[in-house]
């Protein structure tokens, strides 16, 4: 990207987010960040003076967001390139299926991704050759124990982008999603399991970077890592809930008879 865009960050403040920050913005890029944590962002801003809006909100808030895209309006007038990489991750241990840990990951990977699209879009359709992208995962080529509610969030972030891929074309937004492997950030640090392949948040970024300049719509990484997903989740379902169910922990029950 080496023509000036005007991009909305959020998630910046760790992970994949703080790295693509640190990288667009060495390329020359306007950048409005967002994140709850402002340290991080403001630190960034002192590297790059002129160059960055540091904007801390909730995005599970929908007054919060439409505010940001206020701010980025009254700097800018329009957006060329909206980055929604902002997430969370929990895991559920049955046998208790917990619905209030399922609503928390839904609440910000889904509706407050789709809070930022409602304020992106008009932005969008002011700017220059636009560009929508949502960071979603790997884990929807194939079904995961313990990822009932991540993977259900990050499955309805992927028909969500391919299907505003559809209706946006004739606004000539271009749509991008970003499917990553295990990637080294403050939420998979918290993990309590094998990561193969593991990659660097600043390799990560660099790969939706160059997915973004080349316009893919998919951007999937690291290679290796997707390649195995695919061809697992595209074997026969007997065959795959063999392999699969292995790796779930087993499940402790108490009392009855």
């Amino acid at each position: 990207m080496s023509i000036q865009k005007r991009i909305w960050l959020t998630g910046a403040s760790s992970g994949i987010g703080l790295a693509l920050a640190e990288q667009l913005a060495a390329q020359g890029h306007k950048l409005a960040l967002t994140a709850r944590s402002a340290p991080p962002l403001l630190a960034l801003a002192e590297r790059f003076p002129g160059q960055i809006l540091v904007i801390t909100a909730d995005l599970t808030d929908p007054h919060a967001v439409r505010e940001v895209g206020e701010r980025i309006g009254a700097a800018w007038g329009a957006l060329d390139l909206a980055i929604l990489n902002a997430g969370t991750c929990e895991y559920m241990d049955l046998p208790t299926f917990d619905a209030a840990l399922f609503g928390r990951v839904m609440q910000v990977n889904v509706q407050g991704t789709a809070h930022c699209i409602e304020t992106a879009l008009p932005l969008l359709r002011a700017g220059e050759q636009p560009r929508l992208v949502g960071v979603g995962s790997s884990v929807t080529f194939v079904p995961l124990p313990r990822a009932e509610a991540y993977g259900a969030s990050k499955a309805a972030v992927r028909y969500l982008f391919q299907s505003l891929e559809l209706d946006l074309a004739q606004d000539g937004i271009k749509v991008s999603l970003v499917s990553p492997g295990f990637v080294e950030t403050p939420l998979t640090a918290a993990n309590d399991f094998p990561m193969p392949m593991q990659i660097t948040s600043e390799k990560a970024a660099q790969a939706i970077i160059r997915g973004i300049e080349r316009g893919k719509r998919e951007i999937s990484f690291p290679g290796p890592f997707i390649s195995l997903l695919c061809l697992v989740g595209h074997l026969p379902s007997a065959l795959r809930v063999m392999l699969t169910k292995r790796l779930a922990r087993p499940t402790t029950t108490t009392g009855g008879c």
